[in-house]
């Protein structure tokens, strides 16, 4: 594709079925003969992985927590998705700054205001053109936990954590309805995936 690529981020509570519909998205992008970057947060570079381990499995403070969810993502947007639009690439993003938003103001508590003025210093002038955010209730989204048998320190959350995850997220949908879409992921997954080709078509 001519000129700069698209950057779509995709977002929800641990359990919703994100990781699986990504994987579907860049499927069917490059059979539309798109160029694809898929990657994730925190993480997405050598820097970006080692602080992932960290994020994932060593206690910390909140605020501790957010700083290096940024550290990861400053590096990730300068090394790789910078270079990858600018090169008129598409990236698929499993997370990105709304997760922060939704996590550590929503559900660690802190407060919205400093996750911005981070936002605004690591990366003020990009934003994605479209945020797909995979909605499920938390009861459900812990039983599919569950049987994942994963355990890292988010997925270990209790149900009331999920719930105001759940909530900030949808707030932020309703704030942005043209940059969000909401998918209803206890719906079939035929039917989702028609959803997501809808949606995502329309930036081709």
């Amino acid at each position: 594709m001519s000129g700069r690529g698209r950057f779509v981020t995709f977002e929800g509570i641990d359990g919703a079925g994100k990781s699986t519909q990504i994987a579907f998205v860049e499927q069917w992008l490059r059979s539309q003969g798109a160029d694809v970057l898929l990657t994730r947060e925190p993480g997405g570079t050598a820097i970006g992985e080692a602080l992932r381990e960290l994020i994932l499995h060593r206690s910390m403070q909140p605020r501790t927590e957010t700083l290096l969810m940024f550290a990861a993502r400053c590096e990730h947007v300068l090394a790789v998705i910078e270079p990858a639009l600018a090169a008129g690439r598409w990236v698929l993003c499993d997370r990105f700054t709304d997760a922060t938003y939704a996590y550590q103001a929503g559900g660690r508590g802190l407060p919205p205001a400093d996750v911005a003025t981070l936002e605004r210093w690591v990366h003020p002038a990009l934003q994605p053109d479209l945020t797909l955010l995979f909605d499920l209730d938390p009861a459900i989204a812990a039983e599919r936990l569950a049987r994942a048998q994963r355990s890292d320190r988010f997925e270990a959350e209790q149900r009331d954590f999920f719930a105001r995850v759940r909530e900030h997220y949808l707030a932020r949908a309703r704030a942005e309805p043209q940059r969000f879409v909401v998918v209803d992921t206890s719906r079939d997954k035929p039917v989702v995936q028609v959803q997501l080709v809808e949606a995502v078509g329309r930036l081709l």
